[in-house]
């Protein structure tokens, strides 16, 4: 049986290898800290589980889910407006997902044709790319670099690319390279999409794991926003419900309902009992979203403040759930150090070029366990690395 030939431009090398590795370690009786996938390790907030356990005891909430709650549509048009003063129109500008990702990876059946250009982050979370792959469109690299910012330059892309492109990712607070993107860089991105009539994408998961008082702005804020693009959300970081798969998009009403014809013709919609622990995380308390941000903060400043007494330097970061960092002195392969940290201490953690080229020099670590565990990794690493 022959696989179809769009399979040859996916891979998961760095991931299968990191694996195979891991297993190697394990096997010498040697406990991994895996700190390479940003999966929540934090319940949700009690009201949440609450509302999940009312609506899995009702026999008729386990019917095909295909139209959304209405309720649900709502809730999430008024955590909008009080979250980030963006009026939505709930039966036509909120598209409810399987999880954010849904929508990121099946976006691109819409709008892109064989051989289309889209502008993907570089580096950037993997479905970006992989989505344009999948609809057999060209990937065309905005690279991501640490002296502008971690922002893409819009000056920097040919003229015949940019009218030529049909889609643009864009992702702050950003993963994996944790940076932040303000009102002004937003405005030139809706000025350079509605020039060229690209469609821009946002991905704004974490908007709600800031610190130090930054407060991430939605890309929907810019007057003219709805005219060009979307942003998607998911409720997995802001409240740690990541195995229950729900998220949304919001924004343009046309692209929406594009988005909606594909989700139609692949599945039935989100588990009734998961669109009501939905709506009690948007519209209930909110102090534990505050509590969980301050949670990573703290878990940021335990491993960065470690590390730099060791010699590693770490900037810090001001939003999402990662650390961006540069490898420490001595090192030039992402790839080779990730492999030796977790040989020598038993720490996973991704190599920046898992995520493009431009991630080359980096490597993500994801902020998934406690304060004690993070402080065990500095020790593991301290007795196995010399930086200084």
């Amino acid at each position: 049986m022959k696989k179809a030939k769009r399979m040859e431009r996916f891979s998961s090398g760095i991931f299968s290898e990191m694996e195979e590795a891991k297993k190697k370690v394990e096997s010498r009786g040697i406990k991994v800290i895996n700190l390479g996938v940003g999966s929540p390790d934090l319940p949700p907030a009690p009201h949440i589980i609450e509302a999940l356990r009312r609506s899995v005891e009702k026999p008729e909430n386990y019917s095909y889910p295909v139209t959304a709650l209405k309720r649900l549509y709502e809730a999430v048009a008024g955590w909008y407006k009080r979250r980030f003063n963006v009026d939505l129109d709930p039966a036509n500008e909120v598209l409810v997902l399987m999880g954010s990702q849904d929508g990121l990876a099946h976006l691109a059946m819409a709008y892109v044709d064989p051989g289309d250009i889209a502008l993907v982050p570089d580096p950037g979370y993997p479905i970006y790319s992989f989505s344009i792959l999948m609809a057999q469109g060209e990937i065309f690299p905005m690279p991501l670099l640490a002296e502008k910012r971690f922002l893409p330059d819009f000056k920097e892309i040919p003229e015949d690319v940019a009218k030529k492109a049909k889609l643009m990712w864009l992702n702050y607070p950003n993963n994996p390279v944790a940076a932040m993107a303000d009102r002004k860089f937003f405005e030139q991105a809706v000025e350079f999409a509605r020039h060229y009539d690209i469609l821009i994408c946002h991905d704004v998961a974490y908007a709600e794991l800031a610190y130090d008082g930054y407060k991430p702005v939605s890309f929907l804020e810019v007057p003219g926003a709805k005219e060009v693009g979307i942003e998607f959300y998911s409720l997995s970081k802001t409240y740690n419900m990541a195995g229950c798969r729900i998220g949304f998009a919001v924004g343009n009403s046309d692209v929406l309902s594009s988005l909606a014809t594909i989700k139609s013709n692949i599945d039935y919609g989100v588990f009734y009992a998961v669109q009501e622990a939905g709506i009690a995380a948007l519209t209930g308390p909110q102090e534990y979203v505050a509590e969980t941000s301050r949670t990573y903060q703290r878990r940021r400043d335990v491993l960065i403040e470690g590390l730099k007494e060791l010699g590693w330097e770490i900037p810090k970061p001001s939003a999402s759930m990662f650390v961006w960092a540069p490898l420490p002195p001595g090192y030039s392969s992402s790839m080779a150090f990730a492999r030796e940290l977790l040989e020598k201490a038993g720490v996973i953690v991704t190599p920046g070029v898992a995520f493009g080229s431009r991630g080359e020099g980096y490597v993500r670590i994801a902020l998934v366990r406690d304060e004690s565990t993070l402080g065990e990794v500095v020790q593991r690493i301290g007795r196995s690395f010399v930086f200084r």
